[in-house]
Protein backbone atom coordinates (compact mmCIF):
# COMPACT_ATOMS: atom_id res chain seq x y z
CA UNK A 1 0.00 0.00 0.00
CA UNK A 2 1.52 3.47 -0.69
CA UNK A 3 2.40 6.38 1.41
CA UNK A 4 -0.62 8.11 0.67
CA UNK A 5 -2.88 5.14 0.96
CA UNK A 6 -1.63 4.27 3.91
CA UNK A 7 -2.16 7.98 5.78
CA UNK A 8 -5.20 7.37 4.92
CA UNK A 9 -6.21 4.40 5.93
CA UNK A 10 -4.68 5.96 9.66
CA UNK A 11 -7.12 9.15 9.46
CA UNK A 12 -9.99 7.43 8.43
CA UNK A 13 -8.94 4.62 11.75
CA UNK A 14 -8.26 7.69 14.40
CA UNK A 15 -11.49 9.27 14.02
CA UNK A 16 -13.40 6.16 14.10
CA UNK A 17 -14.94 5.71 18.32
CA UNK A 18 -12.74 4.14 20.73
CA UNK A 19 -15.45 1.53 20.48
CA UNK A 20 -15.27 0.66 17.04
CA UNK A 21 -11.68 0.22 16.75
CA UNK A 22 -11.72 -1.96 19.35
CA UNK A 23 -14.53 -3.91 17.42
CA UNK A 24 -12.33 -3.66 14.38
CA UNK A 25 -9.62 -4.93 15.97
CA UNK A 26 -11.55 -8.04 18.02
CA UNK A 27 -12.66 -8.65 13.82
CA UNK A 28 -9.56 -8.74 12.38
CA UNK A 29 -7.63 -11.27 15.11
CA UNK A 30 -10.73 -13.22 14.64
CA UNK A 31 -9.79 -13.33 10.83
CA UNK A 32 -6.12 -14.21 11.76
CA UNK A 33 -6.95 -17.48 13.83
CA UNK A 34 -9.19 -18.58 10.96
CA UNK A 35 -6.47 -17.80 8.11
CA UNK A 36 -8.75 -15.37 6.09
CA UNK A 37 -7.30 -12.66 5.04
CA UNK A 38 -4.01 -12.65 6.93
CA UNK A 39 -1.99 -9.90 4.81
CA UNK A 40 -5.12 -7.25 4.96
CA UNK A 41 -5.59 -8.35 8.63
CA UNK A 42 -2.17 -7.48 9.96
CA UNK A 43 -1.70 -4.92 8.51
CA UNK A 44 -5.27 -2.68 9.53
CA UNK A 45 -3.92 -4.27 13.08
CA UNK A 46 -0.80 -2.48 13.02
CA UNK A 47 -2.35 0.97 12.04
CA UNK A 48 -5.00 0.06 14.77
CA UNK A 49 -2.96 -0.36 17.10
CA UNK A 50 -0.29 2.16 16.76
CA UNK A 51 -3.27 4.63 16.95
CA UNK A 52 -4.60 3.33 20.36
CA UNK A 53 -1.22 3.87 22.04
CA UNK A 54 -0.88 7.04 20.37
CA UNK A 55 2.58 6.22 18.74
CA UNK A 56 4.20 5.98 15.66
CA UNK A 57 6.14 2.97 16.46
CA UNK A 58 5.69 -0.43 14.84
CA UNK A 59 3.67 -2.36 17.30
CA UNK A 60 5.20 -5.90 17.82
CA UNK A 61 3.46 -8.76 16.24
CA UNK A 62 0.63 -9.81 18.27
CA UNK A 63 0.48 -7.28 20.43
CA UNK A 64 -2.98 -7.80 21.83
CA UNK A 65 -1.72 -11.02 23.28
CA UNK A 66 -0.88 -10.14 26.58
CA UNK A 67 -4.95 -8.89 26.53
CA UNK A 68 -5.57 -12.72 25.99
CA UNK A 69 -3.27 -14.50 29.08
CA UNK A 70 -4.45 -12.60 31.61
CA UNK A 71 -8.26 -12.50 30.64
CA UNK A 72 -7.90 -16.21 29.47
CA UNK A 73 -9.93 -17.31 33.03
CA UNK A 74 -12.34 -14.98 32.02
CA UNK A 75 -13.56 -17.79 28.88
CA UNK A 76 -16.30 -19.72 30.07
CA UNK A 77 -17.87 -16.63 30.89
CA UNK A 78 -17.51 -14.75 27.62
CA UNK A 79 -20.46 -14.14 24.88
CA UNK A 80 -19.92 -12.32 21.99
CA UNK A 81 -23.36 -10.61 21.19
CA UNK A 82 -23.44 -6.60 23.04
CA UNK A 83 -26.79 -7.00 24.38
CA UNK A 84 -27.72 -7.63 27.71
CA UNK A 85 -26.33 -10.30 29.52
CA UNK A 86 -26.90 -12.46 32.58
CA UNK A 87 -25.29 -12.67 35.89
CA UNK A 88 -22.27 -15.09 35.15
CA UNK A 89 -21.66 -13.58 31.66
CA UNK A 90 -19.58 -10.67 30.17
CA UNK A 91 -19.49 -9.31 26.82
CA UNK A 92 -15.75 -10.05 24.71
CA UNK A 93 -16.47 -6.87 23.53
CA UNK A 94 -15.53 -5.21 26.67
CA UNK A 95 -12.39 -6.54 27.14
CA UNK A 96 -10.31 -4.14 24.21
CA UNK A 97 -11.03 -1.37 26.40
CA UNK A 98 -11.03 -3.15 29.64
CA UNK A 99 -7.29 -3.37 29.01
CA UNK A 100 -6.56 -0.02 26.83
CA UNK A 101 -7.97 1.18 30.46
CA UNK A 102 -5.26 -0.68 32.25
CA UNK A 103 -2.59 0.39 29.95
CA UNK A 104 -3.54 3.45 30.06
CA UNK A 105 -4.43 4.10 33.95
CA UNK A 106 -5.44 1.20 35.75
CA UNK A 107 -1.90 -0.70 36.12
CA UNK A 108 -0.31 1.11 33.38
CA UNK A 109 3.59 0.35 35.06
CA UNK A 110 2.46 -3.44 35.28
CA UNK A 111 1.06 -3.71 32.29
CA UNK A 112 4.20 -2.57 30.88
CA UNK A 113 6.37 -4.62 32.90
CA UNK A 114 4.01 -7.74 31.55
CA UNK A 115 4.38 -7.00 28.09
CA UNK A 116 8.09 -7.03 28.41
CA UNK A 117 8.24 -9.96 30.61
CA UNK A 118 6.13 -11.86 28.00
CA UNK A 119 7.95 -11.04 25.00
CA UNK A 120 11.95 -11.78 27.19
CA UNK A 121 10.52 -14.85 28.53
CA UNK A 122 10.78 -18.61 27.15
CA UNK A 123 10.22 -20.03 30.74
CA UNK A 124 6.27 -21.16 31.15
CA UNK A 125 6.69 -20.98 34.89
CA UNK A 126 8.10 -17.41 34.58
CA UNK A 127 5.50 -16.28 32.14
CA UNK A 128 2.85 -18.01 34.61
CA UNK A 129 4.37 -15.93 37.47
CA UNK A 130 4.26 -13.05 35.38
CA UNK A 131 0.93 -13.41 34.51
CA UNK A 132 -1.06 -14.36 38.43
CA UNK A 133 1.15 -11.06 39.52
CA UNK A 134 -0.81 -9.26 36.44
CA UNK A 135 -4.19 -10.40 37.44
CA UNK A 136 -3.65 -9.78 40.95
CA UNK A 137 -3.05 -6.20 39.78
CA UNK A 138 -6.22 -6.00 37.26
CA UNK A 139 -8.13 -7.03 39.99
CA UNK A 140 -7.25 -4.79 42.74
CA UNK A 141 -7.10 -1.70 40.14
CA UNK A 142 -10.94 -2.72 39.46
CA UNK A 143 -11.60 -2.72 42.78
CA UNK A 144 -10.44 0.58 43.46
CA UNK A 145 -12.06 2.34 40.33
CA UNK A 146 -15.05 0.59 41.67
CA UNK A 147 -15.38 0.75 45.54
CA UNK A 148 -17.47 3.57 46.91
CA UNK A 149 -15.21 5.67 48.92
CA UNK A 150 -16.77 8.47 50.73
CA UNK A 151 -14.99 12.31 49.22
CA UNK A 152 -14.18 10.13 46.14
CA UNK A 153 -15.50 10.75 42.57
CA UNK A 154 -14.81 7.63 40.86
CA UNK A 155 -17.91 8.47 38.20
CA UNK A 156 -15.09 9.92 35.89
CA UNK A 157 -12.80 7.99 35.68
CA UNK A 158 -15.08 5.31 34.74
CA UNK A 159 -16.79 6.96 32.08
CA UNK A 160 -13.28 7.57 30.48
CA UNK A 161 -13.28 3.37 30.58
CA UNK A 162 -16.10 3.35 28.53
CA UNK A 163 -19.95 2.94 28.44
CA UNK A 164 -22.18 1.43 31.32
CA UNK A 165 -21.96 -2.16 29.80
CA UNK A 166 -18.37 -1.92 30.04
CA UNK A 167 -18.41 -0.70 32.99
CA UNK A 168 -20.55 -3.54 34.52
CA UNK A 169 -18.73 -5.95 32.86
CA UNK A 170 -15.61 -4.32 34.54
CA UNK A 171 -16.95 -5.35 38.08
CA UNK A 172 -17.55 -8.74 36.35
CA UNK A 173 -13.66 -9.03 35.40
CA UNK A 174 -12.39 -8.02 38.84
CA UNK A 175 -14.61 -10.83 40.70
CA UNK A 176 -13.00 -13.55 38.38
CA UNK A 177 -9.93 -12.51 38.43
CA UNK A 178 -9.74 -12.10 42.19
CA UNK A 179 -11.38 -15.58 42.77
CA UNK A 180 -9.79 -17.02 39.84
CA UNK A 181 -8.54 -20.16 41.75
CA UNK A 182 -11.53 -21.26 43.77
CA UNK A 183 -13.57 -21.33 40.52
CA UNK A 184 -11.10 -23.12 38.50
CA UNK A 185 -11.11 -25.70 41.54
CA UNK A 186 -15.17 -26.05 41.49
CA UNK A 187 -14.74 -26.39 37.15
CA UNK A 188 -12.16 -28.74 37.90
CA UNK A 189 -14.14 -31.15 40.73
CA UNK A 190 -17.70 -30.85 37.71
CA UNK A 191 -18.19 -33.38 35.66
CA UNK A 192 -18.19 -32.65 32.27
CA UNK A 193 -21.49 -33.13 31.13
CA UNK A 194 -24.17 -33.71 33.22
CA UNK A 195 -27.39 -35.39 31.52
CA UNK A 196 -30.20 -36.44 34.21
CA UNK A 197 -29.64 -34.03 36.79
CA UNK A 198 -31.23 -35.63 39.33
CA UNK A 199 -31.19 -35.76 43.15
CA UNK A 200 -27.71 -37.56 43.18
CA UNK A 201 -26.18 -34.68 40.92
CA UNK A 202 -27.83 -32.36 42.53
CA UNK A 203 -27.00 -32.84 45.96
CA UNK A 204 -22.97 -33.76 44.56
CA UNK A 205 -23.14 -30.19 42.76
CA UNK A 206 -24.40 -28.70 46.07
CA UNK A 207 -21.60 -30.08 47.58
CA UNK A 208 -18.99 -28.80 45.42
CA UNK A 209 -20.50 -25.50 45.55
CA UNK A 210 -20.05 -25.41 49.73
CA UNK A 211 -17.15 -22.93 49.35
CA UNK A 212 -17.83 -19.85 51.57
CA UNK A 213 -16.16 -17.41 48.63
CA UNK A 214 -18.05 -18.93 46.06
CA UNK A 215 -21.32 -18.44 48.03
CA UNK A 216 -20.67 -14.34 47.67
CA UNK A 217 -23.90 -12.11 45.49
CA UNK A 218 -20.61 -11.62 42.78
CA UNK A 219 -18.67 -14.80 42.63
CA UNK A 220 -21.94 -17.36 42.84
CA UNK A 221 -23.66 -16.54 39.04
CA UNK A 222 -19.87 -17.61 37.38
CA UNK A 223 -20.22 -20.42 39.79
CA UNK A 224 -23.63 -21.29 38.54
CA UNK A 225 -22.66 -20.62 35.37
CA UNK A 226 -19.88 -23.29 35.40
CA UNK A 227 -22.26 -26.04 36.12
CA UNK A 228 -24.96 -24.52 33.33
CA UNK A 229 -22.13 -25.20 30.71
CA UNK A 230 -22.32 -28.56 31.46
CA UNK A 231 -26.56 -29.54 31.98
CA UNK A 232 -28.15 -30.88 28.99
CA UNK A 233 -30.67 -28.23 29.66
CA UNK A 234 -29.83 -25.40 31.12
CA UNK A 235 -33.00 -24.83 32.57
CA UNK A 236 -31.98 -27.65 35.58
CA UNK A 237 -30.56 -25.48 37.09
CA UNK A 238 -32.95 -24.32 39.10
CA UNK A 239 -33.08 -27.43 41.01
CA UNK A 240 -30.03 -26.15 42.99
CA UNK A 241 -32.38 -22.95 44.02
CA UNK A 242 -35.06 -24.98 45.17
CA UNK A 243 -32.78 -28.06 46.96
CA UNK A 244 -31.06 -25.49 48.92
CA UNK A 245 -34.35 -23.15 49.83
CA UNK A 246 -35.95 -26.73 50.54
CA UNK A 247 -38.87 -25.13 48.83
CA UNK A 248 -40.57 -24.76 45.71
CA UNK A 249 -42.04 -21.76 46.79
CA UNK A 250 -40.59 -18.87 44.40
CA UNK A 251 -40.59 -16.40 47.49
CA UNK A 252 -38.46 -18.52 49.48
CA UNK A 253 -36.70 -19.38 46.57
CA UNK A 254 -36.02 -15.62 46.21
CA UNK A 255 -35.03 -15.15 49.39
CA UNK A 256 -31.60 -17.32 49.13
CA UNK A 257 -28.30 -16.49 47.38
CA UNK A 258 -29.16 -19.14 44.95
CA UNK A 259 -32.11 -17.13 43.66
CA UNK A 260 -30.38 -15.72 41.24
CA UNK A 261 -30.06 -19.44 39.53
CA UNK A 262 -33.56 -18.41 38.58
CA UNK A 263 -33.37 -15.13 37.21
CA UNK A 264 -30.40 -16.36 35.15
CA UNK A 265 -32.61 -19.38 33.68
CA UNK A 266 -34.96 -17.41 32.64
CA UNK A 267 -33.00 -15.15 30.87
CA UNK A 268 -31.49 -18.05 28.93
CA UNK A 269 -34.64 -19.13 28.33
CA UNK A 270 -35.86 -15.53 27.00
CA UNK A 271 -32.29 -15.55 24.77
CA UNK A 272 -33.72 -18.78 23.17
CA UNK A 273 -36.64 -17.23 22.49
CA UNK A 274 -35.13 -14.16 20.64
CA UNK A 275 -32.83 -16.72 19.05
CA UNK A 276 -35.92 -18.60 17.81
CA UNK A 277 -37.72 -15.65 16.36
CA UNK A 278 -34.72 -14.55 14.40
CA UNK A 279 -34.63 -18.01 13.05
CA UNK A 280 -38.36 -17.85 11.96
CA UNK A 281 -38.29 -14.32 10.38
CA UNK A 282 -35.17 -15.52 8.47
CA UNK A 283 -37.14 -18.76 7.29
CA UNK A 284 -34.53 -20.95 9.10
CA UNK A 285 -36.14 -24.43 10.16
CA UNK A 286 -33.12 -26.59 9.40
CA UNK A 287 -32.35 -27.40 13.52
CA UNK A 288 -36.09 -25.76 14.43
CA UNK A 289 -37.32 -28.54 16.40
CA UNK A 290 -34.49 -29.14 18.72
CA UNK A 291 -34.45 -25.18 19.20
CA UNK A 292 -38.49 -25.08 19.94
CA UNK A 293 -38.10 -28.41 22.40
CA UNK A 294 -35.62 -26.23 24.56
CA UNK A 295 -38.04 -23.77 24.88
CA UNK A 296 -40.48 -25.89 24.99
CA UNK A 297 -38.94 -28.18 28.25
CA UNK A 298 -37.70 -25.04 29.52
CA UNK A 299 -41.16 -23.45 30.48
CA UNK A 300 -42.66 -27.15 31.50
CA UNK A 301 -39.36 -27.31 33.47
CA UNK A 302 -40.08 -23.58 35.42
CA UNK A 303 -43.98 -23.85 35.98
CA UNK A 304 -43.46 -27.60 37.31
CA UNK A 305 -40.43 -27.29 39.19
CA UNK A 306 -41.24 -23.62 40.84
CA UNK A 307 -44.64 -22.65 42.05
CA UNK A 308 -44.91 -18.92 40.41
CA UNK A 309 -47.06 -16.31 41.39
CA UNK A 310 -48.56 -14.77 37.92
CA UNK A 311 -48.13 -11.41 40.01
CA UNK A 312 -44.17 -12.18 40.53
CA UNK A 313 -41.58 -11.16 38.68
CA UNK A 314 -40.43 -14.16 37.63
CA UNK A 315 -44.17 -15.20 37.13
CA UNK A 316 -44.76 -12.44 34.41
CA UNK A 317 -41.21 -13.38 33.09
CA UNK A 318 -42.64 -16.81 32.20
CA UNK A 319 -45.90 -14.96 30.47
CA UNK A 320 -43.54 -12.65 28.54
CA UNK A 321 -41.82 -15.60 27.71
CA UNK A 322 -44.97 -17.63 26.64
CA UNK A 323 -46.52 -14.72 24.76
CA UNK A 324 -43.47 -14.19 23.03
CA UNK A 325 -42.88 -17.39 21.44
CA UNK A 326 -46.49 -17.66 20.91
CA UNK A 327 -47.02 -14.83 18.91
CA UNK A 328 -43.70 -15.49 16.77
CA UNK A 329 -45.48 -19.20 16.09
CA UNK A 330 -48.96 -18.27 15.65
CA UNK A 331 -47.97 -15.55 12.61
CA UNK A 332 -46.34 -18.05 11.21
CA UNK A 333 -48.43 -20.87 11.37
CA UNK A 334 -51.41 -19.11 10.21
CA UNK A 335 -49.58 -18.20 6.36
CA UNK A 336 -48.84 -21.49 6.23
CA UNK A 337 -51.95 -22.86 4.13
CA UNK A 338 -52.03 -19.48 2.26
CA UNK A 339 -48.62 -20.35 1.11
CA UNK A 340 -49.72 -24.00 -0.24
CA UNK A 341 -52.57 -22.94 -1.95
CA UNK A 342 -50.85 -20.36 -3.64
CA UNK A 343 -48.67 -23.09 -4.97
CA UNK A 344 -51.37 -26.19 -5.50
CA UNK A 345 -54.66 -24.48 -6.82
CA UNK A 346 -56.29 -25.72 -9.49
CA UNK A 347 -56.25 -22.70 -12.49
CA UNK A 348 -58.28 -22.75 -15.55
CA UNK A 349 -56.18 -24.37 -18.19
CA UNK A 350 -56.42 -21.14 -20.46
CA UNK A 351 -54.77 -19.25 -18.19
CA UNK A 352 -51.87 -21.94 -17.81
CA UNK A 353 -48.98 -20.66 -20.30
CA UNK A 354 -46.55 -23.19 -22.01
CA UNK A 355 -43.88 -21.01 -19.78
CA UNK A 356 -45.64 -21.08 -16.55
CA UNK A 357 -43.38 -22.79 -14.11
CA UNK A 358 -43.51 -23.86 -10.38
CA UNK A 359 -40.62 -22.05 -8.35
CA UNK A 360 -38.84 -25.26 -7.01
CA UNK A 361 -36.97 -22.68 -4.20
CA UNK A 362 -40.95 -21.83 -2.76
CA UNK A 363 -41.95 -25.47 -2.70
CA UNK A 364 -39.18 -26.27 -0.63
CA UNK A 365 -39.70 -23.28 1.60
CA UNK A 366 -43.20 -24.09 2.15
CA UNK A 367 -42.48 -28.15 2.43
CA UNK A 368 -40.34 -26.47 5.67
CA UNK A 369 -42.92 -24.99 6.52
CA UNK A 370 -45.21 -27.79 6.74
CA UNK A 371 -42.75 -29.34 8.59
CA UNK A 372 -42.58 -26.09 10.95
CA UNK A 373 -46.64 -26.61 11.77
CA UNK A 374 -46.07 -30.63 12.51
CA UNK A 375 -43.15 -29.78 14.45
CA UNK A 376 -45.62 -26.67 16.81
CA UNK A 377 -48.57 -29.25 17.01
CA UNK A 378 -45.64 -31.59 19.03
CA UNK A 379 -45.50 -29.09 21.66
CA UNK A 380 -48.45 -26.62 21.24
CA UNK A 381 -50.26 -27.45 24.73
CA UNK A 382 -46.87 -25.84 26.91
CA UNK A 383 -46.55 -23.17 24.26
CA UNK A 384 -50.39 -21.64 24.48
CA UNK A 385 -50.51 -22.46 20.27
CA UNK A 386 -52.91 -25.68 20.86
CA UNK A 387 -55.99 -23.84 18.85
CA UNK A 388 -54.29 -22.36 15.67
CA UNK A 389 -52.06 -25.23 15.47
CA UNK A 390 -54.55 -27.97 15.55
CA UNK A 391 -56.97 -26.23 13.39
CA UNK A 392 -53.99 -25.18 10.69
CA UNK A 393 -52.65 -28.71 10.18
CA UNK A 394 -56.13 -30.33 9.83
CA UNK A 395 -56.95 -27.46 7.34
CA UNK A 396 -53.54 -28.38 5.44
CA UNK A 397 -54.16 -32.23 5.82
CA UNK A 398 -57.79 -31.60 3.83
CA UNK A 399 -56.53 -28.89 1.53
CA UNK A 400 -53.62 -31.08 0.52
CA UNK A 401 -55.43 -34.50 -0.10
CA UNK A 402 -58.41 -32.75 -2.38
CA UNK A 403 -55.67 -31.03 -4.56
CA UNK A 404 -53.20 -34.37 -5.05
CA UNK A 405 -56.57 -36.12 -5.77
CA UNK A 406 -57.54 -33.33 -8.21
CA UNK A 407 -54.32 -32.96 -9.58
CA UNK A 408 -54.34 -36.75 -10.58
CA UNK A 409 -57.44 -36.43 -12.54
CA UNK A 410 -56.54 -33.38 -14.03
CA UNK A 411 -53.32 -35.52 -15.23
CA UNK A 412 -55.34 -38.06 -16.76
CA UNK A 413 -57.76 -35.29 -18.77
CA UNK A 414 -55.83 -32.11 -19.18
CA UNK A 415 -54.49 -30.57 -22.55
CA UNK A 416 -50.83 -31.65 -23.13
CA UNK A 417 -50.35 -27.55 -23.20
CA UNK A 418 -50.53 -27.70 -19.57
CA UNK A 419 -49.27 -30.85 -18.96
CA UNK A 420 -45.88 -29.88 -17.77
CA UNK A 421 -47.08 -27.52 -15.05
CA UNK A 422 -49.28 -29.79 -13.89
CA UNK A 423 -47.04 -32.37 -13.36
CA UNK A 424 -44.50 -29.55 -11.37
CA UNK A 425 -47.69 -28.57 -9.21
CA UNK A 426 -48.44 -32.57 -8.63
CA UNK A 427 -44.41 -33.22 -7.78
CA UNK A 428 -44.80 -30.47 -5.28
CA UNK A 429 -47.74 -31.95 -3.82
CA UNK A 430 -45.95 -35.27 -3.32
CA UNK A 431 -43.72 -33.85 -1.25
CA UNK A 432 -46.47 -32.16 1.09
CA UNK A 433 -47.82 -35.63 1.46
CA UNK A 434 -44.86 -36.88 2.32
CA UNK A 435 -44.59 -34.64 5.27
CA UNK A 436 -48.27 -34.71 6.47
CA UNK A 437 -48.95 -38.34 5.93
CA UNK A 438 -45.88 -40.12 5.56
CA UNK A 439 -43.86 -41.53 2.96
CA UNK A 440 -46.20 -44.52 2.26
CA UNK A 441 -48.96 -42.28 1.29
CA UNK A 442 -47.02 -40.01 -0.91
CA UNK A 443 -45.37 -43.38 -2.67
CA UNK A 444 -49.27 -44.21 -3.32
CA UNK A 445 -50.09 -40.74 -5.06
CA UNK A 446 -47.04 -40.29 -7.23
CA UNK A 447 -47.58 -43.79 -8.45
CA UNK A 448 -51.41 -42.74 -9.46
CA UNK A 449 -49.87 -39.35 -10.85
CA UNK A 450 -47.37 -41.91 -13.10
CA UNK A 451 -50.57 -44.33 -14.11
CA UNK A 452 -52.16 -41.41 -15.20
CA UNK A 453 -49.66 -40.06 -17.33
CA UNK A 454 -49.02 -43.34 -18.67
CA UNK A 455 -52.92 -43.53 -19.64
CA UNK A 456 -52.89 -39.97 -21.55
CA UNK A 457 -49.70 -41.32 -23.69
CA UNK A 458 -51.63 -44.36 -24.22
CA UNK A 459 -54.85 -41.90 -25.70
CA UNK A 460 -52.40 -40.18 -27.21
CA UNK A 461 -50.94 -42.79 -29.16
CA UNK A 462 -54.46 -44.14 -30.19
CA UNK A 463 -55.78 -41.26 -31.41
CA UNK A 464 -52.23 -40.75 -34.15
Amino acid sequence: MSQTSTERLRDYLAQLPPQSQALLMREFERSLERGEDVTVANFVLGQLRQIVRKTDEPAPARAEEPARVVFRPLEPYLVDHGGAVRPGQIRRGSLPQIWQWLCREGAPEQAQAFEASLSSSRNSAEVAHATRLMQSAVAEAIRNVTAVTPGVDNHRILVRIGPQTVIDDLRSVGAVLSHRDVLEALAGKLPSNIGAFGDGQVNSVIGSLNVPSLQTATVLPFALGLVIERLASAWQIIRIAVRMAASDDELKVAATPFGVAVTMALHDLGHEVAELRGRIKRGQFQDFSERLKIVHDGLRGVRTELDLRNDSNWGRQVAAIRVSVSDALKSEIESVPGRVRRLLRQRPDKDITPTMKVDPAEVEEVEALIGFVAVCRTFASELAINEVTLRTYSDLQQYVEKSTEALVQSLRGGDSRVKAFRQMQMDAAIRFCEVLYGRDYAATMSRAAENALVAVERKASRAS
